[in-house]
């Protein structure tokens, strides 16, 4: 199957369309005004780079977090692979993400089957699996941080508030129906494949067929969790992980003087808007993640455009830029360069076409 499938064109124009529609509230919201580029400046050359140093070191301890969770999920298959190796194979997978966008995601799940001597098919269950765990974390602090707003005092009003907390209450429902998948996927495995199946049955062969494979390949994944030992360590794992990427985000704010006096809770409300813009993302550049950082720090938290945007820079640069030299490094270590990494990514996503 090509590569450029319609349905992926249609979803790269559905991104393309989102990422406009963002830059052009922002373009009104700028309206009017000059950009004070030196105030901008002001802003990054005043950065704190003891915080800063911490918010990087603290970052990098996430893929860390994040190799130690896909060691449970190998458990199960009776694989043992060092840290340091999931670790390098983690750092090489965002690294690729990061540069090539969906296609290079499949590279961590690849180097991970090659590492343990396991299916490819097994580690696209696990990252699914992952995806899974990650969604519900998401989506807990994203409702927070859509409820939270309104405490701020802001000129909001009645019918923007109440949109606020629906959206909360929304995204705390989307969480308990994922968590209520997830339950019945672990308990009860094939009646739930047959119930889903079963209402997916008026989309077109092609598509049904896909979603058969896809939910082969995630049940595949929750059979870790029916052991009460590896899902608690899944959930800590978890909860563990975005804690530290809290942490991350609360000493990064602590660099700039226009963020110091926020709160825990502020960094948590924006942790969720950022998590939950990140979905929009353009390869190498990214795109939610600096356009939600910008909107809220300027829109609930009062900072200038200016100001807003050296931190967006920096929120940048912390969350996607800096994985890639060490993700480049661990790559040359383990004897790949760019294009075996690129070719790779695009074969791997061939495969896990015909897998899902």
């Amino acid at each position: 199957m090509s590569t450029q499938s319609p349905i992926r064109r249609r979803r790269a124009a559905l991104v393309a369309l989102a990422t406009l529609i963002i830059l052009g509230i922002l373009a009104v919201r700028s309206s009017g005004a000059s950009f004070n580029w030196s105030l901008f400046l002001d802003t990054i050359q005043g950065v704190s780079w003891i915080w800063l140093t911490v918010a990087i070191l603290l970052m990098l301890l996430t893929y860390v977090g994040r190799a130690l969770r896909w060691e449970v999920m190998l458990q199960p298959l009776g694989r043992k692979v060092s840290i340091a190796r999931l670790t390098s194979d983690t750092v090489i997978g965002y690294m690729a993400a990061t540069l090539l966008g969906r296609v290079g995601e499949l590279v961590r799940p690849y180097l991970i089957s090659v590492s343990a001597g396991v299916s490819f098919s097994s580690q696209i269950a696990s990252w699914l699996l992952e995806r899974v765990f990650d969604l519900l974390a998401v989506l807990l602090i994203f409702g927070f941080a859509l409820v939270r707003v309104p405490s701020h005092g802001l000129p909001f009003g009645p019918g923007l508030r109440w949109t606020l907390h629906a959206g909360g209450y929304l995204a705390a429902v989307a969480g308990f129906v994922c968590l209520l998948v997830l339950v019945a996927f672990r308990n009860f495995s094939t009646s739930a494949r047959e119930r889903i199946l079963a209402a997916l049955s008026f989309l077109p062969s092609d598509y049904y067929m896909r979603s058969n494979k896809m939910l082969n390949a995630f049940a595949r994944g929750v059979e870790v969790t029916k052991n009460p030992g590896p899902l608690g360590q899944l959930t800590i794992y978890t909860g563990i992980e975005w804690a530290l990427i809290t942490a991350t985000y609360a000493a990064l704010l602590k660099s700039f003087a226009a963020t110091r006096f926020l709160k825990i809770t502020d960094v948590v409300t924006l942790l969720g808007f950022i998590a939950f813009g990140s979905i929009v993302q353009i390869p190498g550049i990214g795109g939610g993640i600096q356009i939600t950082s910008i909107v809220v720090l300027t829109e609930i938290y009062g900072l200038s455009l200016e100001s807003a945007s050296g931190i967006a820079l920096f929120i940048w640069i912390i969350t996607l830029v800096v994985v890639v030299p060490l993700g480049l490094a661990c790559a040359l270590h383990q004897g790949m360069n760019w294009h075996k990494i690129k070719q790779l990514a695009t074969e791997k996503l061939r495969e896990e076409e015909e897998l899902t």
